[in-house]
């Protein structure tokens, strides 16, 4: 039987659409680059105030980084 994964997060799908590389995501953040890529797998997940801080990096509303993947644009 095929599990399927949740989408929880879009953090991997933003920093894809504005050409940033999950290393830069974590040098602003002061985390290590394994902790930004656990969020864009889902395995992990940011913290409240870490989401804000990435909205801010990447210049996007918070909102955007929880929609579900079939309303993102």
């Amino acid at each position: 039987m095929k599990t399927d994964k949740r989408i929880y997060n879009r953090v991997k799908a933003h920093l894809a659409l504005k050409q940033i590389k999950n290393k830069q995501l974590a040098e602003h953040l002061n985390v290590s680059p394994q902790t930004v890529s656990k969020w864009c797998t889902n395995y992990s997940q940011p913290s409240i105030p870490e989401l804000y801080e990435i909205a801010l990096f990447l210049k996007i509303d918070v909102i955007e980084l929880l929609e579900p993947i079939s309303s993102f644009k």
